[in-house]
């Protein structure tokens, strides 16, 4: 059972509580599974992300249900993955995830993931399993390709509170991509829906359909480059998730014209202008939250991985000059 589900609920089900509809639905699993889809974030009413799974429909509710990728059998194995920690205690991880690692195990991933790694470091009893015991550990996702900062929980307890953090909007997570062409102002938002693409089902779209759920990106200007003969100039921006879909900044940037330097899903496609880069110039470089069991502020950041930097490194002969932004925040991404 893969995909996306759309349900607009009838006056005959209001009143009735989340899970129980849910799984009164033919599509959907049993109310036990539906419930844990539910507290893992896979459901949306009317566009927000809902976590209770006692909320009770009323008519004319649009509830969208992110059901289950396809997965491989069996249980998530140890296995000996490096993994680059920066901060750890008994109740959660902060790591750098490298380039090349998937999140958890999928079809044409049975291991080799992010997962099997923490279950060889924690051991599968010392990880949160809100989302699935296919899926320890796991509270947000990076792109196979995109590097830098994410979180772990060792509990169920951890990872629920970490997950409303999230959809509370109250998880700092600050991103560095580099950009196609020349952004003009030095900050912006971009709100939207996103949905999956009614062309192309891997990929998703800036879209107003009513089941499509609300994305919002903030950006501001770190540096900007020259164009040349072949490109149309480059800017190095810093994005600020403040919900979390799926492909959310490479989505956004493209939704303004500013597809990120490398993407092979949403880029221009052009060996030429994406500097050598055979993947999506995007680097989760900050994480700022408090820690939901001891009260402390915990803050982490993270200089760019070598192909990324080289990137930059390539146009510096080409900058029209760092903004007041950039002059903070450059040099931390350089170590």
């Amino acid at each position: 059972m893969t995909g996306d589900l759309h349900i607009l609920v009838d006056e005959s089900d209001a009143g009735t509580r989340l899970d129980s509809f849910l799984g009164g639905q033919d599509s959907c699993p049993s109310r036990s599974a539906c419930a844990r889809l539910i507290e893992a974030g896979a459901v949306a009413v009317n566009g927000e992300t809902n976590l209770s799974k006692k909320y009770c429909v009323a008519a004319g509710d649009r509830i969208s249900v992110e059901l289950p990728e396809e997965r491989e059998p069996g249980a998530v194995i140890p296995q000996a993955i490096p993994l680059d920690i920066r901060f750890e205690d008994e109740h959660l991880i902060v790591l750098s995830k490298q380039r090349g690692l998937v999140c958890h195990p999928a079809h044409g991933h049975a291991d080799g993931t992010l997962a099997n790694a923490l279950v060889y470091h924690c051991g599968l009893e010392h990880l949160g399993t809100l989302q699935g015991e296919d899926r320890p550990g796991i509270v947000h996702r990076l792109d196979r390709d995109t590097t830098g900062l994410m979180l772990a929980a060792k509990d169920d307890a951890t990872q629920r509170a970490l997950q409303d953090l999230i959809r509370l909007r109250t998880l700092d997570r600050r991103y560095i991509a580099l950009v196609h062409g020349y952004i003009a102002h030095d900050e912006g938002t971009i709100d939207t829906g996103i949905a999956r693409s009614t062309r192309d089902r891997v990929k998703m779209a800036v879209s107003d359909d009513p089941f499509a759920r609300q994305a919002i990106t903030t950006f501001r200007v770190l540096e900007r480059f020259d164009a040349k003969r072949f490109d149309e100039g480059y800017t190095l921006v810093e994005c600020h998730l403040y919900t979390g879909r799926t492909h959310q900044i490479r989505v956004h940037m493209r939704h303004i014209n500013h597809p990120l330097v490398g993407d092979p899903l949403y880029g221009k496609g052009s060996d030429r202008a994406d500097l050598g880069l055979t993947r999506q110039f995007l680097h989760s470089w900050r994480v700022k939250f408090v820690h939901p069991v001891t009260g402390e502020t915990v803050e982490c950041r993270d200089t760019l991985p070598w192909d990324l930097d080289a990137a930059l490194e390539e146009l510096q002969d080409r900058s029209l000059g760092r903004t007041e932004a950039g002059e903070d925040i450059i040099p931390q991404l350089m170590g």
